[in-house]
């Protein structure tokens, strides 16, 4: 055995021993004469495995310099940009390639470039020399130096279209057909250089799961053109990480537009008889009943809504919270929805109740309502055990479905006899003594209640959960219930 294949033996690097040799030839040619072959070697070796990566999930912003395989998914077009100072435009064209563990930008500069169009073909296999950074979409490599490594498998599918169970961090230039289950309003927000930005959301879904799509600036307007039911592709995205979440982002360089393609969504939902508290789960099933929605005011002057709905599947039923523009999605009794990411609590009488705020999605999956939007809460239970049959989710209803929904009339009559005192009394004065009856639309302190005509904040030590109706009994002080029972 030779120097040089004795250092390639105990090099624990992805490199063929061909490729070794000329390394350690042009590092004793480098040498001009002052390093033999096995010197050369252990140079070559030690220089391999400071920078070789076990994967593109190991390369990370600051590395001086790393070296990996990848597969070519994409290839991008050159784009010119001038350089402070210099006759010449800068070109660059960004990659995409990777491996079984993930994929990374690879941005291809100048000469590169050039040599990249030309050169380069979607599923060919490079060995990449190159220093990475925090790009624009995640972590980018700019390209130093890259060799076509046809011995090499890597086990990557190249694909026109993604879906939304193959997209992974980092991936650049995806193309992904779904159905859009949900839509979102458009926010505006200021930039550090004074700009205005502007950005909205879609939920998308495909026959492997859903996924948040984030709209900026140019794109974000389509949310509100966009109606949930309709098939969409979304062109050259970028996925990112939101809090430990896979999100699909679309720029100004990106597109979303309707496609003719069936697309077929079947959400995978948690039985509701299994539901635990403080689960962040999707559930799916027929609407019992739907309560009128109910404002409120906020401690910071701002104005929030809340809608209660009874949803049933085959093993149970559970009263859904819908906040903020939730409250607004037309869902009425009958109708079949798919509820992705709400959040169980601990509801009234010990109930579980789920939660849908802004990170949750309601997708009205069969609509058998006549636009039940916020008709009285009575026409809603008075039709809901008509319609409790209707689905495969509901499977009947029974003794204990039956109870449920009283109960919820029960607590609909309270609410109203609560709504009339309140509205006689008008104002309460400092020192009297009142008992409110309302829906918590604010746990914490104070707690505030809403009867459906007027709110009462309460100081309480008693935990009590959004949504639960719940009676407060006590004195009035600085507009304030300062409760001795809550029950």
């Amino acid at each position: 055995m030779s120097d040089i294949e004795g250092v390639y033996e105990d090099l624990e690097a992805d490199v063929s021993l061909e490729k070794f040799r000329e390394a350690v030839e042009a590092k004793v040619e480098q040498m001009g004469g002052l390093a033999d072959e096995e010197t050369a070697a252990m140079l070559v070796a030690h220089e391999i495995g400071e920078s070789e990566v076990g994967g593109i999930a190991d390369i990370e912003p600051g590395m001086e310099d790393v070296k990996f395989v990848a597969k070519v998914t994409s290839i991008g077009e050159v784009r010119t940009f001038e350089r402070d100072g210099e006759d010449e435009d800068g070109r660059v064209v960004n990659v995409e390639v990777a491996d079984e563990t993930g994929s990374v930008r690879a941005a291809f500069w100048d000469e590169h470039a050039e040599a990249a169009i030309e050169e380069l073909e979607e599923g060919q296999v490079l060995r990449v020399k190159g220093r990475p950074k925090e790009g624009f979409s995640g972590v980018e490599v700019s390209v130093d130096d890259v060799q076509p490594d046809p011995d090499t498998e890597v086990d990557v599918q190249v694909a026109d279209t993604h879906t939304v169970e193959a997209l992974s961090l980092g991936l650049s230039n995806v193309n992904l057909v779904g159905l859009v289950l949900d839509t979102d309003s458009v926010r505006t927000f200021d930039r550090d250089d004074g700009s205005e930005g502007k950005v909205s959301n879609l939920v998308l879904g495909d026959s492997t799961g859903r996924i948040r799509v984030t709209l900026w600036d140019e794109q974000a307007d389509l949310a509100t053109e966009i109606d949930p039911g309709t098939t969409v592709e979304v062109i050259d995205g970028y996925v990112k990480d939101r809090d430990g979440t896979l999100e699909l982002h679309v720029g100004n360089r990106g597109a979303v537009e309707e496609v003719d393609e069936e697309v077929e969504y079947v959400p995978e939902s948690t039985p509701i008889e299994d539901l635990e508290i403080d689960q962040m789960v999707d559930i799916a099933g027929v609407v019992r009943s739907a309560d009128p929605k109910r404002t409120f005011d906020r401690d910071d002057g701002s104005e929030g809504q809340v809608r209660n709905i009874r949803v049933q599947d085959a093993t149970g039923d559970i009263r859904v919270a819908m906040w903020g523009e939730k409250a607004d999605i037309d869902i009425g009794p009958g109708d079949e929805v798919a509820l992705g990411d709400v959040e169980i609590q601990d509801g009234w009488q010990d109930d579980l109740e789920a939660s849908a705020g802004w990170q949750s999605t309601i997708t009205v999956l069969e609509s058998d309502s006549a636009g039940a939007g916020d008709d009285g809460a009575d026409e809603s239970s008075g039709s809901s055990e008509e319609n409790a049959g209707l689905s495969a989710f509901a499977g009947g209803t029974d003794g204990d479905g039956d109870d449920a929904a009283n109960g919820d009339e029960t607590a609909d009559a309270g609410a109203d006899e609560s709504s009339d005192t309140a509205a006689d009394s008008d104002d309460p004065t400092d020192g009297e003594e009142l008992e409110f009856t309302g829906v918590v639309v604010q746990a914490g302190d104070p707690v505030v209640l809403d009867d459906g005509e007027t709110t009462m904040s309460v100081s309480t030590d008693v935990d009590v959960g959004l949504g639960e109706e719940v009676t407060a009994r006590g004195v009035v002080r600085d507009g304030r219930l300062e409760a001795n029972d809550v029950f």
